[in-house]
């Protein structure tokens, strides 16, 4: 896969995991399922950064997103 489609995911899901952790937080469980998910994603970065040539800078990053988003369309 693309590395810079697993970025993507990662960003994604990294994002979408971190209200489920506060919210399992603030209830006083354990988020276990949200701190796989926060685990995943940050697989997928380390993995998306160094599998592509020179990284990722951070000016890079929302270019990346459109140009994922816009191939999907």
């Amino acid at each position: 896969m693309d590395p810079d489609t697993l970025f993507v995911i990662g960003l994604g899901l990294g994002v979408l995991s971190i209200p489920a952790v506060v919210s399992s937080v603030s209830k006083g469980e354990r988020p276990r399922i949200a701190t796989i998910s926060l685990m995943v994603a940050g697989t997928m970065l380390v993995w998306a950064i160094s599998n592509k040539p020179g990284g990722y800078s951070i000016e890079a990053i929302p270019a990346v997103v459109a140009r994922v988003l816009q191939t999907l369309t």
